[in-house]
Protein backbone atom coordinates (compact mmCIF):
# COMPACT_ATOMS: atom_id res chain seq x y z
CA UNK A 1 0.00 0.00 0.00
CA UNK A 2 1.30 3.21 -0.64
CA UNK A 3 2.21 5.33 2.21
CA UNK A 4 -0.21 8.31 0.67
CA UNK A 5 -3.15 6.18 1.08
CA UNK A 6 -4.77 5.52 4.21
CA UNK A 7 -7.35 2.97 5.51
CA UNK A 8 -10.13 2.13 2.99
CA UNK A 9 -8.43 4.41 0.39
CA UNK A 10 -8.57 7.11 2.01
CA UNK A 11 -5.77 10.29 1.89
CA UNK A 12 -3.51 9.28 5.02
CA UNK A 13 -2.25 13.31 4.45
CA UNK A 14 -6.38 14.80 4.79
CA UNK A 15 -6.81 16.70 7.78
CA UNK A 16 -8.97 15.17 10.71
CA UNK A 17 -11.77 17.85 10.21
CA UNK A 18 -15.04 17.71 12.24
CA UNK A 19 -17.29 21.10 11.07
CA UNK A 20 -18.40 24.04 13.60
CA UNK A 21 -16.77 24.28 16.92
CA UNK A 22 -18.60 21.89 19.36
CA UNK A 23 -19.27 19.32 16.32
CA UNK A 24 -18.73 15.58 17.57
CA UNK A 25 -15.60 13.82 15.98
CA UNK A 26 -16.95 10.85 14.08
CA UNK A 27 -15.96 7.71 15.95
CA UNK A 28 -14.51 6.46 11.76
CA UNK A 29 -12.33 9.09 11.30
CA UNK A 30 -10.87 8.22 14.70
CA UNK A 31 -10.53 4.82 14.33
CA UNK A 32 -8.76 5.16 11.23
CA UNK A 33 -6.57 7.67 12.94
CA UNK A 34 -5.42 4.77 15.74
CA UNK A 35 -4.93 2.66 12.91
CA UNK A 36 -2.47 4.48 11.02
CA UNK A 37 -1.04 5.80 14.57
CA UNK A 38 -0.80 1.83 15.02
CA UNK A 39 0.84 1.00 11.88
CA UNK A 40 3.73 3.48 12.60
CA UNK A 41 4.43 2.43 15.36
CA UNK A 42 4.69 -1.12 14.37
CA UNK A 43 7.09 -0.14 11.54
CA UNK A 44 4.36 -0.91 8.70
CA UNK A 45 3.98 3.04 7.57
CA UNK A 46 6.16 6.03 7.98
CA UNK A 47 5.24 8.85 10.25
CA UNK A 48 5.29 11.43 7.86
CA UNK A 49 1.57 10.09 6.98
CA UNK A 50 0.60 11.56 10.16
CA UNK A 51 2.55 14.95 10.12
CA UNK A 52 -0.16 16.73 9.73
CA UNK A 53 -2.74 15.04 12.61
CA UNK A 54 0.18 15.64 15.19
CA UNK A 55 1.30 19.04 16.71
CA UNK A 56 5.01 19.64 16.50
CA UNK A 57 5.95 18.47 19.85
CA UNK A 58 3.80 15.19 19.23
CA UNK A 59 5.33 14.36 16.19
CA UNK A 60 8.82 14.62 16.88
CA UNK A 61 8.03 12.34 19.60
CA UNK A 62 6.46 9.95 17.23
CA UNK A 63 9.76 9.80 15.44
CA UNK A 64 11.52 9.72 18.19
CA UNK A 65 9.43 6.78 19.24
CA UNK A 66 10.25 4.48 16.25
CA UNK A 67 9.04 1.06 16.42
CA UNK A 68 6.82 0.53 20.00
CA UNK A 69 4.18 -2.02 18.66
CA UNK A 70 6.31 -5.97 17.91
CA UNK A 71 3.85 -7.58 16.43
CA UNK A 72 3.72 -11.09 14.31
CA UNK A 73 1.22 -10.07 12.08
CA UNK A 74 -0.25 -6.17 10.88
CA UNK A 75 -1.89 -4.24 13.58
CA UNK A 76 -5.66 -4.32 13.31
CA UNK A 77 -7.30 -1.58 16.03
CA UNK A 78 -10.54 -2.76 17.69
CA UNK A 79 -13.19 -0.08 18.44
CA UNK A 80 -12.26 3.17 19.69
CA UNK A 81 -13.27 4.28 23.44
CA UNK A 82 -13.89 8.14 23.55
CA UNK A 83 -14.38 11.00 26.34
CA UNK A 84 -14.39 14.61 26.03
CA UNK A 85 -13.33 15.68 28.99
CA UNK A 86 -14.03 19.25 28.14
CA UNK A 87 -14.96 21.55 24.68
CA UNK A 88 -12.15 21.52 22.39
CA UNK A 89 -10.54 18.13 23.66
CA UNK A 90 -10.51 14.24 23.07
CA UNK A 91 -8.98 11.62 24.93
CA UNK A 92 -10.12 8.31 23.76
CA UNK A 93 -8.13 4.74 23.56
CA UNK A 94 -8.14 1.86 21.56
CA UNK A 95 -7.36 -1.82 21.73
CA UNK A 96 -5.11 -3.10 18.91
CA UNK A 97 -5.07 -6.53 18.15
CA UNK A 98 -1.17 -7.69 17.25
CA UNK A 99 -1.26 -11.84 17.15
CA UNK A 100 -0.14 -13.31 20.09
CA UNK A 101 0.04 -9.94 22.06
CA UNK A 102 -2.45 -7.18 22.54
CA UNK A 103 -1.16 -3.52 22.91
CA UNK A 104 -3.26 -0.58 23.94
CA UNK A 105 -2.92 3.22 22.35
CA UNK A 106 -4.15 5.94 23.89
CA UNK A 107 -4.34 9.79 22.38
CA UNK A 108 -5.25 13.03 23.44
CA UNK A 109 -6.48 15.24 20.62
CA UNK A 110 -6.95 18.94 20.31
CA UNK A 111 -8.79 21.12 18.47
CA UNK A 112 -7.51 24.19 16.49
CA UNK A 113 -10.09 25.31 14.41
CA UNK A 114 -11.89 23.04 12.56
CA UNK A 115 -9.15 20.88 12.47
CA UNK A 116 -8.23 18.09 15.51
CA UNK A 117 -4.51 17.49 16.28
CA UNK A 118 -3.10 14.34 18.69
CA UNK A 119 -1.13 16.09 21.20
CA UNK A 120 -0.45 13.49 23.31
CA UNK A 121 -0.02 9.65 22.71
CA UNK A 122 0.73 6.44 24.24
CA UNK A 123 0.99 2.94 24.01
CA UNK A 124 1.27 -0.19 26.50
Amino acid sequence: MSPEIGIDGALALAPLTWGPPGAQPDERKLRHLTQALAEVLAGRRPPQILANRFTDRAYQALVRAGQMIHANRPPFTGSVHMKQPRDGAIEMCALVHCGDRNHVLALRLERHGSQWLCTEFETA
